[in-house]
């Protein structure tokens, strides 16, 4: 059974995330600061590794012996200006590396689309220049990755998505639906290195 790791699992996404690859039948792995943030419904079915994902050490072992990573890192509601997340994201791009794992879904900002960039409120320049930057490094890794531009991510029910390589089509999808996707995506190679834009119907 294959293991992954899910980077972010406590945050809206990370935790349908989780869900979503428990029901899928992935055996998951999880680096939290805090591991009682994650519920206790949750906590029984993974394997919880203790630590900071700025620290190398911390995310090589949680890597390790792993067969794909999800990259659901978030600020909440704190829109000030970070690099803790791209500093992260080298660390996680570093591990893949080094423990030769080779796939990785992560959720940016539907903002990184060109048609969106003149519509990006002030308050969202920060952390958008942050996922700017975290995509940056996720293309030039090598890597197999899927960068899912998200819109609005709306706590809404399931419901049937729509896809699109490299494009932006509308504004809202369910946390339940993008969880799904970044799991699903894991296993379909014809989304590797493209840009997806979603959305729920």
């Amino acid at each position: 059974m294959a293991t992954i790791v899910i980077f972010g699992a406590t945050g809206m996404t990370g935790l349908c995330v989780t869900e979503a690859a428990i029901k899928k039948g992935l055996v998951v792995r999880v680096l939290l600061r805090d591991p009682s943030k994650l519920p206790e419904s949750l906590s029984k079915q993974v394997e919880t590794i203790k630590g900071n994902i700025l620290n190398y050490d911390d995310v090589l072992k949680t890597v390790q012996g792993t067969s794909a990573v999800i990259v659901a890192l978030g600020t909440g509601n704190d829109l000030k200006p970070t690099t803790d997340l791209s500093e992260g994201l080298k660390n996680i791009v570093k591990a893949m590396k080094e423990a030769n794992v080779e796939v990785v879904t992560i959720c940016l900002s539907a903002f990184l689309f060109d048609v969106m960039s003149d519509r990006l409120p002030p308050r969202f320049k920060d952390i958008t220049e942050e996922h700017r930057r975290m995509y940056e490094i996720i293309k030039d890794s090598g890597l197999k990755y899927v960068a899912v531009f998200a819109p609005h991510i709306a706590d809404q029910p399931s419901s049937t998505i729509q896809v699109e390589l490299d494009k932006y089509i509308g504004r809202v999808v369910s946390k339940y639906d993008l969880g799904q996707f970044l799991v699903d995506a894991i296993s379909q190679p014809n989304y590797y290195r493209h840009v997806i834009g979603i959305i729920s119907k």
